[in-house]
Formats: structure tokens, C-alpha cells, sequence
């Protein structure tokens, strides 16, 4: 996927996302930059392409009518609660949203483009919501290879071939896949899609896959089953993993995602700082880093409390960011 492609997607999930109103296509058309320069017919190709391969990720863009009491003008949206998945389906709860969003975020170096995509927003006259961006957090580790191409082959609806190996085995396996569909579960990513070895359906780990992902047939010769949940079908498939049970203190109105997660709520309570203005969550926790790691991103606003791995684990990252900047400083 090129870079503009990449960012013109992000900046249409982000539009369609955090504004509180269906938006219609010819205001989509005005603020997407390349949208805006294409033709009548260019435009309309581009636009129902882009739709139709952010819903064969999972992103469900609704159609409505932008003011409730009058049909007469349509438009788009994504709905927050159908974006975001639960927990025990797909984890991180908001970031599996796209498998595309969290990816193309960072693969394609688009940080900024969140940023440029609030400013034209507000510049043409919406209405934002900023915290629906949290749903965008990217979290999920996006170093797989094998994404792009794995991603490219389900878009196309191309049947692939690729080496896989799994935990355990010394040799690598060639397997064939329809794939359906690439989705993150527990902050990993897979594939989804009718395994012809095994004449089912299967899911595959992208950071298993050994060397390249490969063609194995026509672009187009296959076709999703109507009806067909990815979500649901990732969610029956992906091993599941014993969890601990963690506490951190999070600062009212912060963490939105930490308090989605979280099995159990409580407050006001006295936080480090001695202001009443805390809350105490408890979260089930899979990985003492990947939660240090939450924690240590909220910059001050989550404070962690027990296992003890889990506070071991912020204190070693914020030893770290410490040392980093006074080297800088040093250095300057």
C-alpha cells in the first residue's frame, strides 16, 4: 500500500469516526486530501473501493441520514460501538478495530496524519470528538513481515501459500489459505480463511510465517461465505490464555480503554498525589510488560499497585525514558 493511499484510508476512519453526525460525500470529498482533486468519476471509483476494503477489515461505515428529522441527505459514519470489540473477543478492545487502522498508523509513519486530520476537520466546520480516538490507540506490535502482503491477498481475494511454523515444531510446514480476513487478537496478528490442506476454517499467526507469502492462484477466484463474522470466526479460533489479575489507580476522565478493560471499578480513591480524584481498576492481565507498557504510555494518569511485576515493569520503563533523556541532554 502506498503511503497517500495509507493515509487517505486513516483520515477517512478518523473522519468518519470522531464526527457526531453522519458526514456526507461531498463534505468527505472536501476535506480527504486525495479525494479532493480526483474527478466526478475518479472520486466515486475511489470512494467505494476505500469503503469496500475498510468493511472487508471489520470496520463497519454505516449509511444514515445526516439530520434525523428530514431524510433528504445522506451520509457516513462509523459507529463507535459497533467499532469497538469486547475483550474476550479481540484485545486490545478498540484497537482490532481496522487490523488496518493500528497497522497503517505506524508501517506507513502516518502519526502526523491524526493530527492534520483533526485540524482540516475543525477548519471546515465539524464538530469533533477527540476521545473517540482513543478506539485508534496503536498498540498492537506491527512488526510482521508477512502483513502487507498477507493483507494485499485478502483484499484481492487471491489464494496464498506460505511456510509456517508452529510452537513446538522443528520444521517449517507449506500451508494453502482462502484468506478471509486479517484480525489482531491479544495483541498479536492473524489471518483468517479456509485452510484447503485441511478443508476448514483456520487461523494463522503472522509472525509464525516463515519466508514470503506468495499467490497460489487468480486474484477474485474465491469468495467469502455470505454471512460470513471474521470477528466471531476470530474469536472461537484464538488460543486462549491463562490471566492474572492486576490493580492500577487511573485518574478520573483518563484511560478510557484500561477502564474498558477492566473487570471491576471503584471509587473515588486517594491517589499518589493525595487528591481524591482516582479511581482503582482491576484488569485481567496476560503480560506484566505489555500493561506496564499501557500504564508508562498514560504519562502520570495510571499508577500501578500490584503484582509486583507489573510495578517492577513501569519502574524498569520509566528508569529507561529517565537515562534516555538525560543521555540527550548530555549530548546537547
Amino acid at each position: 500500500m502506498t503511503a497517500s493511499k495509507s493515509e487517505r484510508l486513516m483520515n477517512l476512519v478518523i473522519m468518519l469516526l470522531v464526527s457526531r453526525t453522519y458526514v456526507t460525500k461531498e463534505r468527505i470529498r472536501e476535506v480527504i486530501e486525495g479525494y479532493r482533486d480526483a474527478s466526478d468519476e475518479a472520486f466515486e471509483k475511489m470512494f467505494e473501493r476505500d469503503k469496500a476494503e475498510l468493511r472487508a477489515l471489520g470496520i463497519p461505515i454505516e449509511l444514515g441520514y445526516v439530520d434525523k428529522f428530514f431524510e433528504d441527505e445522506q451520509g457516513y459514519r462509523v459507529a463507535r460501538d459497533a467499532f469497538e470489540l469486547p475483550e474476550l473477543n479481540l484485545e486490545p478492545d478498540e484497537v482490532a478495530v481496522l487490523g488496518l487502522a493500528a497497522r497503517v498508523w505506524q508501517h506507513a509513519g502516518l502519526a502526523s496524519a491524526t493530527s492534520n486530520a483533526l485540524v482540516k476537520l475543525r477548519a471546515a466546520g465539524y464538530d469533533v470528538d477527540r476521545d473517540a480516538l482513543d478506539a485508534l490507540q496503536p498498540r498492537v506490535e506491527v512488526d510482521e513481515p508477512a502483513f502487507d502482503a498477507m493483507w494485499g491477498f485478502t483484499i484481492s481475494r487471491t489464494p496464498v501459500r506460505f511456510g509456517y511454523r508452529r510452537p513446538g515444531d522443528n520444521e517449517t510446514r507449506e500451508r494453502h489459505l482462502q484468506p478471509w480476513g486479517v484480525v489482531t487478537s491479544r495483541e498479536r496478528w492473524y489471518v483468517l480463511g479456509f485452510d484447503t490442506d485441511r478443508d476448514g476454517v483456520r487461523m494463522f499467526r503472522l509472525s509464525r510465517i516463515e519466508g514470503d507469502v506468495v499467490a497460489d492462484g487468480r486474484p477474485g477466484s474465491f469468495e467469502v461465505p455470505p454471512g460470513t463474522d471474521v470477528r466471531a470466526l476470530a474469536s472461537s479460533l484464538a488460543p486462549r490464555r491463562p490471566g492474572s489479575e492486576a490493580v492500577v489507580l487511573a485518574r478520573k476522565g483518563s484511560a478510557e480503554m484500561l477502564r474498558r478493560r477492566a473487570r471491576e471499578v471503584t471509587g473515588p480513591v486517594t491517589g499518589p498525589d493525595g487528591v481524591e480524584g482516582w479511581d482503582r481498576l482491576t484488569v485481567t492481565m496476560y503480560s506484566a510488560d505489555q500493561l506496564a507498557e499501557d500504564v508508562v504510555s498514560h504519562l502520570g494518569d495510571v499508577v500501578a499497585v500490584e503484582p509486583p511485576a507489573l510495578v517492577e515493569g513501569v519502574v524498569r520503563r520509566l528508569t529507561q525514558v529517565a537515562e534516555a533523556s538525560e543521555s540527550d541532554g548530555s549530548a546537547a
